[in-house]
């Protein structure tokens, strides 16, 4: 997420943290108390940033389909999966009838369109558009301003059925639909609150299995309180929830010895140090950590404009010691755009990542080759601004790539800035930056999620018109062909990592956490929302 933000350089690193949430004694009995490593921003669905947004949406709002344990879609407002033409063009969607908002107003097709709609007008200017723009028929002309909102492709046929028009096939579209920008919004709520609509706990109105309670934008605490007019309440055991922010490893390990805190997210040496704990757990995840190279910042071109620059600063990370030795929290070291595990080829079921290979490895001879090259055309100093967020994992990730490159590449300096995770992001949305050290994680399960960060118009202002072909022909030539477009993305991940690289990628993460053994169903996700609490509970 971008995510584009998007999807925590530190994952959804979510845990677990205690506070009274103001209950009798009795509903307070056993809370599950998590811990966030960055602050909530919004509860407006189509305007959310990053990982605490997508995790606490998921638990109180409830989209067509959700994520099951394994990560198979499974029907949530939809009744049943989706009815699809023979051309992969139209998705034909029915409702359950049981399920309502917290207002008692039925939850119906009208509020997905209503919320498409919303998220899809220009004026808006939402970051996660660009997710219908690839997708739904009209939206690239209705962002442009080229067409009116009611034209986007998607139609309340009645309260119980949707029908979604798209621009081309997309075999991805209904794991895309797990995503909470594509969540619906309640039209008596939206009318209600007008310009106020999530900037609160009280200015929205939930279908989920949680309200929230106890939260106003600048809050670093809140409640996940159980539905009781969720659809599905029977199968939702936990009663509260309360969340925290801690952006310290040492503090969250330090709750929870101190029984505070149910699931602490651990980070380099603190997480090697507790590999034999009994508490110690290691969740795969498909999030990388990776920095963006930004190459025109406030109308000027950066240095970075540079292909030789770009090619040195890749091969020049040593991500071997870097993962290892600096993070050492059980990720590992990353070579390519698309992460292990995530997603496998149609005809073989053999993995992206086996199967693209490893692209730009560590390589100090080549690297201080394209070093002399760009200092040619650069000249003999060059000064970077490298931001990360001020997460404890990502500033100490900073510090080592800081001092590396300075030690690597004579004339260069770095300079490194940490911010607040939403600030951060924000700057980088305006491309207010250089290099910026940060996460991502698939907002859907296919490659080109990924990938297409990078299509022209991006917010790294990196444009290559042979990616953009690849790209454009496995979207649209080959969106059929399941083989030759996985064989045209395999091609495109290596134009843009190795040929003409876009960006630096480090490591895949791993989510590693002390967690009470109290604790059980909390599932961890490689796409959409990385982590889902509906099944969450305390024995």
């Amino acid at each position: 997420m971008n995510k584009k933000g998007i999807w925590l350089g530190a994952l959804a690193t979510l845990a677990l943290v205690g506070c009274s949430t103001g209950k009798p004694k009795e509903e307070e009995a056993t809370p599950i108390n998590l811990m966030s490593a960055s602050e909530l921003t919004t509860l407006d669905t189509s305007n959310m940033l990053d990982f605490p947004d997508a995790i606490t949406h998921t638990a109180a709002f409830e989209g067509l389909y959700a994520l099951d344990e394994n990560d198979e879609v499974i029907p949530a407002v939809a009744k049943e999966l989706p009815e699809i033409s023979e051309d992969g063009k139209t998705y034909t969607i029915t409702l359950r009838d049981d399920a309502i908002w917290s207002n008692d107003d039925p939850v119906t097709a009208h509020d997905f369109e209503a919320a498409w709609k919303k998220m899809i007008d220009p004026k808006n200017a939402l970051i996660y558009s660009f997710l219908l723009i690839d997708t739904v028929e009209n939206a690239e002309a209705i962002s442009a301003g080229e067409k009116a909102v009611d034209e986007l492709g998607v139609t309340a046929i009645d309260d119980h059925t949707l029908e979604v028009h798209l621009s081309e096939a997309k075999p991805y579209f209904t794991s895309l639909l797990t995503f909470p920008t594509f969540f619906p919004q309640n039209q008596k709520a939206l009318e209600e609150f007008g310009d106020n609509y999530g900037k609160d706990s009280d200015s929205v109105v939930y279908n989920g299995p949680f309200i929230v309670e106890n939260w106003k934008q600048s809050e670093t605490s809140w409640d996940l309180v159980k539905n009781d007019k969720y659809w599905d309440k029977a199968n939702v055991k936990a009663e509260t929830i309360h969340y925290d922010v801690i952006k310290e490893a040492s503090t969250a390990l330090n709750l929870f010895n101190d029984g505070q805190l149910d699931v602490a997210t651990l980070t380099g040496e603190l997480a090697k140090q507790n590999l034999n704990n009994e508490n110690f757990h290691s969740y795969p995840t498909a999030t990388m950590n990776y920095i963006r190279m930004n190459q025109i910042r406030g109308g000027k071109d950066t240095p970075l404009k540079n292909i030789n620059l770009r090619k040195a600063l890749a091969l020049g990370i040593d991500k071997e010691t870097l993962v290892n030795n600096i993070m050492a929290d059980g990720s590992k070291p990353l070579y390519g755009a698309v992460t292990e595990g995530f997603v496998s080829n149609p005809t073989t079921s053999v993995d992206f990542r086996e199967e693209a290979g490893n692209l730009m490895e560590y390589n100090k001879t080549e690297a201080l080759k394209y070093w002399e090259e760009a200092k040619a055309e650069l000249g003999d100093n060059i000064t970077l601004e490298l931001m990360v967020t001020d997460d404890g994992g990502y500033k100490k990730m900073g510090e080592s790539i800081q001092y590396s490159l300075q030690e690597t590449f004579p004339g260069l300096t770095v300079e490194l800035k940490a911010l607040p995770t939403e600030t951060a992001l924000n700057l980088g949305r305006d491309s207010d930056y250089d290099l910026f050290l940060i996460y991502w994680t698939p907002d859907y399960k296919d490659p080109i999620s990924t990938l297409k960060t990078l299509y022209s118009g991006n917010d790294r202002n990196y444009s290559n018109p042979t990616y953009d072909q690849l790209l454009d022909d496995a979207s649209i030539k080959y969106a059929n062909d399941l083989e030759k477009r996985w064989e045209t993305l395999i091609a495109a991940e290596k134009e843009v990592i190795e040929n003409n690289p876009g960006m630096i990628i480090i490591s895949q993460n791993q989510q590693s956490v002390l967690q009470n053994e109290a604790i059980e169903g909390l599932n961890y996700h490689t796409f959409a929302a990385p982590l889902t609490l509906k099944n969450i509970y305390k024995k």
